[in-house]
Order: structure tokens, then sequence, then C-alpha cells
């Protein structure tokens, strides 16, 4: 596989590794100031500008740099390694940008691009004071005027509403609760009349305490007609549809703080003493680290084949999207949760131990699972299509070619067609419909002896209980308005049957080139752990496998928690 499919990457990982060092702006106890401080990482999002990163938010077909979701993942990914809060600050401007890029006309689109590449800072503004999710009931309003529009109202706890330049708005011109009742705004500030709009005080938070997380009031402002985004009454569709992107790439934002976290506890295992012995070899230890790093990769399989789909299962992102922001923050919050256990008292300490690096990130990264939707707020969108998931279960098939181009890692991808994003999608999930196709092909790899049995045996396991469970989505009936603890506890069984299924598919796609790039692909280790976690989690009974524990932390161990990745060799 080529290494310049990668570089943007590698290139901004090994930059930030350079900035981390004493006196840069990604020094660990310059970011421990600001955060203590509530100071805004300016420096930090400088570097961040310097390198070119916007340019990766902006599509290739207004001149920026955006081919590959995947690879956009990445690039967040490299930054929240080193800290969340920057990270979350700077990527705003690509949730800000992103409905532009899905509804917007060309030269709309190309004149945001371009600001976006000088440094323009946009944000989204869809939430407001006491509705937080619930987008339709939505107070702050569009007239409009012989010039265009007036906006009144106020959108609060907004990322970004005080520094952005632009702001992306979501308002209501029609009754209230009506779905078409609302339109898309993209607000330039500096054009706004005097006394227009105001800026909301920034809201002291637990976590990302440096970032912007304020809010804007506009009192008759006035903008043009061409503000608009996309056609009348479809504001909150093109909302919709570019949830479905930005869901997706958030799962950057816990890979990257899993990392750290991973960094963080390793280092730690090889120098404390226990018992007369480094906690690095105690067989619980030990274990706990294993499950550390299967939980990480299989995070970053879903992740990886998420980003991938956005370009080669578009059509089905309305619940790959869901699903995915769903399970990577959960996940990642367990992962860290566990591996402050190991730390002890020192994932509480604020400056202290490493910086305070531990307790930081981990609060941090509990707004992860709340940005562009929570976890509930998104399974409850995978809950609304279990009988359209289960009529297409039934049907059988699957986007055979779309799936092998999101599962193979070195296929090139076609660029993101916006007009193929739907609200509800009546194929089916691929992931899923194409996983006893994934499963046939182990089975012949394990009869050929290319493969170890152990993974036969995972594999089939995972495959009866995704049987089993698209049987229960057959008979099973959503309840109406918020759903059941049934539904939430089967959307949960869901997300785990597709995070396995993710994982063969990414490792029966890509063994044959990636078998030799590191350990964690040797004997198929990563994917027998990844599956080894799903299943437990589904309540199989699995025997672990003690080849692949000690594997797996002599890898995190040699990397020094630096290289556990499934992509070291891309």
């Amino acid at each position: 596989m080529s290494p310049e499919t990668t570089a943007p990457h590698r290139l901004l990982g090994a930059l930030l590794d350079e900035q981390a060092r004493p006196g840069g702006p990604f020094w660990p106890a310059a970011l421990r100031e600001l955060d203590q401080d509530e100071a805004f990482p300016a420096e930090a999002c400088r570097v961040l500008d310097e390198f070119g990163l916007a340019d990766h938010y902006v599509p290739a077909a207004y001149d920026g740099k955006l081919t590959d979701f995947s690879e956009l993942i990445r690039l967040i990914r490299s930054v929240a390694r080193h800290d969340l809060t920057v990270a979350v600050a700077h990527a705003k401007t690509l949730l800000g940008a992103v409905s532009v890029w899905v509804a917007g006309d060309r030269e709309q689109a190309g004149r945001l691009a371009r600001q976006v590449r000088e440094g323009h800072v946009v944000s989204w503004a869809l939430t407001e004071r006491g509705h937080g999710a619930d987008l339709l009931a939505g107070e702050v309003t569009a007239e409009r005027t012989p010039e265009g529009w007036t906006l009144n109202g106020e959108k609060w706890l907004i990322n970004n509403a005080t520094r952005a330049h632009q702001i992306c708005l979501l308002a209501r011109t029609g009754e209230a609760g009506d779905a078409r009742g609302f339109n898309l705004f993209l607000v330039d500030k500096d054009r706004l009349s005097p006394g227009g709009y105001t800026h909301l005080p920034k809201i002291p938070t637990h976590g990302i305490r440096g970032a912007d997380i304020s809010g804007i009031g506009f009192t008759d402002a006035a903008v043009p007609a061409s503000a608009q985004v996309g056609a009348d009454g479809a504001g909150l569709e093109i909302v919709l549809k570019a949830l479905q992107l930005t869901r997706t790439v958030c799962a950057g934002l816990s890979l990257g703080a899993c990392d750290h976290a991973l960094r963080l506890t390793t280092a730690f295992v090889q120098e404390r003493r226990l018992y007369g012995k480094l906690l690095v070899e105690l067989p619980r230890i030990r274990r706990l680290l294993a499950d550390a790093v299967a939980d990480l990769l299989l995070m970053e399989s879903v992740s990886m084949l998420a980003g991938r789909a956005v370009h080669a299962l578009t059509p089905e992102m309305n619940v790959v999207s869901p699903v995915t922001k769903a399970f990577v923050p959960s996940a990642g919050d367990a992962m860290i949760a566990e591996l402050g256990e190991i730390l002890g008292v020192r994932a509480f300490f604020t400056d202290t131990h490493a910086e305070g690096m531990f307790a930081k990130l981990e609060r941090d990264h509990r707004i992860a699972a709340i940005f562009d939707g929570s976890t509930a707020v998104n399974r409850h969108a995978l809950i609304k299509q279990f009988p359209l998931l289960a009529r297409a279960s039934a049907r059988g098939g699957h986007a055979v070619k779309g799936l092998a181009a999101a599962a193979t890692l070195d296929v090139p991808l076609d660029p993101l067609d916006p007009g193929e994003l739907v609200l509800a999608q009546h194929g089916g999930c691929s992931v899923l419909g194409g996983l006893p196709d994934a499963v046939e092909r182990i089975r012949s790899l394990v009869r050929a002896g290319a493969a170890p049995v152990g993974l036969e045996q995972l594999a089939g396991t995972l495959l009866a209980a995704t049987a089993a469970l698209q049987e229960q989505l057959a008979t099973h009936r959503p309840a109406a308005g918020a759903g059941s603890a049934a539904d939430f506890d089967l959307a949960r069984r869901y997300e785990l049957c597709f995070a396995g299924a993710c994982a063969i598919h990414l490792w029966s796609h890509n063994e044959a080139a990636m078998g030799d790039s590191s350990p964690v692909w040797a004997d198929a280790r990563w994917v027998r752990a990844c599956l080894n976690r799903v299943l437990r989690a589904l309540g199989r009974p699995v025997d672990r496998e003690p080849d692949v524990t000690d594997a797996l932390v002599e890898e995190l161990v040699r990397t020094e928690g630096r290289g556990m990745t499934l992509l070291s060799g891309i």
C-alpha cells in the first residue's frame, strides 16, 4: 500500500510531536495552563492553520483537499491525540461548513471554501436554550423581506459562536413543529448591521474548558437572500444529511483521546511497581491492557469503514453514521475509565502526574458522546429505522461492490456525491448484510491453512448472534415517542454486531496486503481480540486466547503505546 495516500496525517502527526516539546504550543504543561485558565488555545490552532488543516475541510471540487473522509478522521485523530480541546475548537469549522457542501449552490460553496482556506472560522448554530437536540422545537425565526430575511432569537451552547466569522444557522420559517418549516442560512457576521446580533457569554464547562462554548442572539438582523442554503423548507433535511457526515468524522476525536490515554497508561505500567513486580507484569493488568488495545482497534475498524462508506455506501450513511456515533464515543468512555482504574489516584491529578493530561482528556472526552447528537439521540435514530432494516434483511442482498470498496483500504474512492445522502434507506445495511459472505471467506482461508481455526469459531459465533438479532428485528415493533428500554437494548446489540462485522470485513479484505505490516495483523490477532470483546459484550460465551493477549501487550510495550493501529503500513 502506498504511503503517499496517508501523507497528510503522518505529516501532521510529526509536526505536532515537534510542537509538543517544551515551549511549544502543544507542550502538555502549556495545554494544562490553558485548561486551568479556561483560555482558548489560539497558538495551537495557529499551528494547525499554518499546516493547512482547514484545506482538508474543503472538498476537492472547491479546490480543497477533502477527498477521503477516512483520512479526515485520521487527521482529527492526530490532533486529538495531543489535545481534545484543540481538536474540537479547530474542527468545528468543518461542522459549520458541511451543510453548504451538502446543499449550497456552487457560487455560495465556492465563496465559503475560499474563506475557510483563508482561515475563517465557521460555527454551526443548531441548538437553543431549553430545546437541546429537539430541533423541531427551535424558536429562532426567519421572516422574509423584500431584500432577504430578518432573524430573531438566540442560539445557545454553540461552539465558536463568538470567534466565528460565519454562522450556519437553522431558523424556523413556518409553524412550530413543522418539519418543512425551517430554512438554513449562512450568516456573515461582518455584514450584519450594528445591533443586529449579540454574543452571549462563554459557558464554563467541566471539559474542553478553553473552547468557545457560548451563544449568539439576533435582533431584527437583516441577511440577504443569498444567505439561504438550499431550498425553502429544506433546512432540517439538510442538517440531518450533514449530520451523517459530521457524526462519522467525530469518531476521530475518540480515537485520538484513547490513543493518548493508552500512551499515558503504558508509560505508567512500565515504571510503577507493585508486589515486587512492574505493573505490566501482573496478569490482571495485562488483561486490562489487552482489552483496551482490542477496544481501540475495534473503534478504529468501525471508524475507518464508516469513513470510507461515506463515499462507497453513501445511501446507507443514515444507518452507518448513527451507529458509528453511538458506538465509538461510548466505547471510548469505557476504555478510558478502565485505564483510569490502572492509574488509580493519578487519573485524578490535575498537574502532579504527566501534567494532569489523563484527567484532562477524561473530562474532555465526555463531550464526544454529546456533540452532533448524544448517544441516546443516535440510538433513537437507528431505532426509527428498525422496520426498514428488518424488511431489507428479509429480502436479502447487499451492495457488494460498495462494501468491498469501503472495506478494502487500498481501493481508490469516488468523490462524495451529496445527492446520494438520504434520510430513509430501504436497502438495509450492507455491513451486516455482507457478513455471511465474509464469514464464508474466512472458512475458506481456514481450510487452506491461511487463517487460524480460532478465527473461524469467533466469526461463526458472531454470524449466529447477528442472525438472532435480525430475527428479533423482524418481530420487534419500536415503541412510539422516545422509545422503550427494549428498543435501546436492541440498538446497543445492533451496534455490537455492526462493530464485529466491520472488523471481519476489514480483516478479510486487507489480510493479504497487510498481513506482514505489524505484529497485530499476524495470526489474525487484532480481529480475534476484537471479536472476543464483541461476543463477550453480547453475552456469548467465548474463551479468552492467552496468545493474543500476550502478543498485543508485548506490541503495546514495544511501541510505548504509540503504535496500536491497524494502519501502520499506510
